[in-house]
């Protein structure tokens, strides 16, 4: 097959996959996890059902695949995140606390977060900002008498308190009071 014919196809199959797993998230959002059918999720996508389990064979891998994308891309955004030293570490802490904050967390995240893609990122992401912050310490601009590793976990733990702020500034004080427990000590 020519090249095009196969990128033609690939986009084709990406495009009903994103489509499926959007509409999947809106369904289940919309009724709940147990209120949505492989029928229903069809329908709404605009394609038939047949070609829906050519894609996913039921609803539980739907949702992890939705999952898996939505966390991707936070780690995209994150891992992204321009600055160098502790402007790149505020940035990073700044960037999660907002995604926990518009991101809370409801029925469906809580079920998907139980599996191994979120504890392979979640272990991704802390040994990203622990390197952050031993760069930071070795520069002698964050202490460096805690491992980075457990700061990492202090700093990572302390922004997902921002799911129950009222605002963004209110986000905003969090990471700065987070990242002044980073501070050398006097």
């Amino acid at each position: 097959m020519p090249k095009l014919w196969n990128e033609t196809i690939e986009a084709h199959r990406g495009a009903v996959r994103d489509a499926t797993l959007d509409t999947t998230a809106a369904l289940v959002a919309e009724r709940g996890l147990t209120g949505v059918t492989m029928s229903q999720i069809a329908e709404r996508t605009g394609i038939g059902r047949a070609t829906l389990y050519k894609y996913f064979p039921d609803i539980e891998s739907i949702l992890l695949a939705w999952h898996e994308r939505q966390v991707g891309a936070h780690l995209a955004r994150l891992t992204a995140t321009a600055g160098d030293g502790a402007g790149r570490l505020a940035a990073v802490l700044d960037a999660y606390a907002l995604i926990q904050h518009e991101h809370p967390v409801h029925e469906l995240a809580a079920v998907l977060h139980r599996g191994d893609g979120a504890a392979h990122a979640e272990r991704h992401l802390t040994d990203f900002v622990a390197g952050l912050i031993a760069e930071g310490a070795a520069a002698g601009r964050l202490r460096d008498d805690i491992p980075p590793a457990e700061l990492a976990r202090y700093c990572l733990g302390a922004a997902t308190a921002a799911r129950g702020l009222p605002s963004r500034a209110a986000v905003g004080r969090l990471v700065q009071v987070t990242l002044a427990g980073l501070r050398p000590a006097a």
